[in-house]
């Protein structure tokens, strides 16, 4: 009888052998489906034993760091699990996990895994109602956070386990390194896992309403990464840097399940201030062979001297939001490495890619990714087949790497799910050779003119002049046109706002733009952002229908 370890390994061993073998590996790849699967249990444990390489490697500012081994973090993970059984914590518990990027947070991710408890992360940078929201709707037993955060939890009632990790013991907290002073002794489950067992509840990063609870099973993230290893490139023994904040899905994907589906080394340089020169630095000390890191991060990246790392990773690779043509051009000039973008969000695994030794075409995300059906629906039938449409997902073939639904919430899910296809709500455009171009969120396609505007194609070509750090483009009110383009600019290092920078981004945008997407108004100035670092276009679109003494428009400069 074939076991879930077998059948798991079996998939991941085909993706690698096909891993610059795009046609083969996508019609090819099957994936698994087990029964019971316990991902800490079934593959890590049994990758770890006897496993002295290294599984995870942090990084300080200050130059301190640890290395924990794929034995010892499983040797941890079982002390850590036996603690917080000890502590009351059971199969399908909620757990808030409000931790760093610290081994604890690795620890407790496993231990929580084999426990069969349910995950809810979470990233320090929330405040007391957030954390509020979290715990109620999330109806959380446990929380597990960082000592300077636990007086957060003063104003957020219920009666939940409070554990503490580092700092001095507080009362009414229990002190995580608790768990570290018994003698070790193996972790012993007290049942089995079904593979659709509850993992992991999400809260979405709420760009445009309150943040949604996404909820993931013992295999659509775990198994469903697998599609994420494949789009990153990963090998056993690379060495793996992903940019990414604890508490979000992409910290997930890159910094847990991906690297260790691969049996690669997890690394992570913790800053507090972005430092392009100290981060090259760690790269090249600790030979960074695969990079991922979201377009923020890349923007600031080409605001430096690239040139800097001499040894430039194998793979780099983007996600978050679609990365501009500019920034992938000025990385391929300094590394010799093109930025590979991927397309994926927290409901799902990585659903379109740009996969090693693909052919890439400048501005596409790529093509589906091996064990995902993606269509375009029509944006009035609803139909399949368009060749601009909603990016959705087939559901008579269904994923994996799929949530399970919206957790408490039947009507979205029900509305997600609608006509056999799980809908994103982001719209793409697909060329003859199957390749989906990103065109923006549903709801962030505007029309100027009767004409359909692309707020990412108009960024795309502000980035592409010198004083652009940073764009945002959403529809500003206009009597004879109804709507026309309005960018909010974040300026780069040496540009002033004020009417000549303003004059100068005019022009720039008649040449490169046709004259019904041209910019008609700029703002200088801050983005707002999410927590996880995304636009919230939201805001930008309330404030410009409020109407701004800051803004210029183009007819001022003719």
């Amino acid at each position: 009888m074939t076991t879930a370890t077998e059948l798991f390994r079996s998939a991941r061993d085909f993706l690698l052998e096909h891993r610059e073998d795009y046609a083969n590996a996508y019609e090819g790849f099957e994936w698994p489906r087990p029964e019971h699967f316990n991902w800490a249990l079934d593959w890590f444990d049994v990758i770890a034993e006897g496993n002295d390489r290294t599984a995870l490697h942090i990084v300080e500012e200050d130059g301190s760091e640890v290395r924990v081994s794929f034995a010892e973090m499983s040797e941890r993970s079982d002390k850590v699990a036996n603690w917080l059984r000890d502590l009351g914590v059971g199969p399908e518990d909620r757990v808030l996990v409000m931790l760093g990027n610290q081994v604890e947070l690795w620890e407790t991710a496993l231990a929580a895994m084999k426990l069969r408890a349910v995950v809810i992360p979470a990233t320090p940078l929330l405040g007391p109602a957030d954390l509020r929201d979290r715990v109620d709707r999330g109806r959380v037993k446990h929380v597990v956070v960082r000592a300077e955060d636990t007086a957060k939890f003063d104003d957020v009632p219920g009666a939940y386990t409070r554990i503490s990790v580092g700092g001095l013991p507080r009362e009414g907290w229990e002190p995580y390194e608790d768990a570290h002073a018994v003698a070790p002794a193996a972790f012993l489950p007290d049942g089995p896992t079904l593979a659709d067992d509850p993992l992991m509840l999400y809260f979405t990063s709420g760009t445009t309403a309150r943040p949604k609870l996404v909820e993931h099973t013992h295999t659509s993230y775990p198994i469903g990464h697998l599609a994420t290893m494949y789009w990153i490139g990963l090998k056993p023994g690379d060495v793996h840097l992903n940019i990414s904040s604890p508490g979000w899905a992409k910290h997930a994907w890159s910094n847990l399940f991906a690297p260790w589906n691969a049996e690669a080394t997890v690394f992570l340089y913790n800053y507090t201030r972005f430092d392009a020169a100290r981060l090259m630095a760690e790269m090249d000390r600790v030979g960074v062979t695969t990079f991922c890191a979201p377009p923020t991060v890349w923007r600031m990246l080409i605001q430096a001297d690239l040139t800097q790392l001499r040894g430039k990773p194998r793979e780099a690779v983007a996600a978050g939001e679609p990365l501009n043509p500019e920034v992938i051009e000025q990385v391929r000039h300094a590394w010799g490495v093109t930025i590979r973008d991927g397309f994926g969000q927290t409901e799902t695994a990585v659903q379109v890619a740009n996969s090693p030794g693909q052919q890439l075409k400048t501005g596409s995300m790529g093509r589906p990714s091996p064990g995902y059906r993606v269509e375009l629906l029509d944006p009035v039938t609803g139909a399949p087949g368009a060749a601009e449409g909603e990016i959705a997902l087939d559901l008579s073939t269904r994923p994996v790497g799929l949530m399970t639904g919206y957790h408490g919430d039947p009507d979205r899910t029900a509305e997600a799910m609608a006509g056999g296809y799980y809908r994103t709500g982001d719209i793409g455009a697909r060329d003859a050779d199957g390749y989906i171009t990103y065109v923006g969120r549903s709801d962030d396609v505007f029309k100027a003119s009767d004409y359909k505007i692309s707020p990412f194609e108009l960024e795309s070509a502000l980035l592409e002049h010198e004083a652009v750090a940073e764009a945002a483009v959403v529809p500003a009110p206009d009597e004879l046109r109804l709507a026309v383009p309005k960018a909010y600019i974040v300026l780069a290092e040496g540009w002033q706002p004020g009417p000549d920078t303003a004059k100068v981004l005019f022009e720039h945008s008649r040449e490169v733009l046709a004259p019904y997407k041209r910019v008609r108004r700029l703002e200088f100035g801050e983005l707002p952002k999410t927590v996880s670092g995304k636009i919230r276009r939201v805001e930008l679109r309330e404030a410009t229908a409020a109407g701004s003494d800051q803004e210029y428009r183009e007819e001022d400069f003719r």
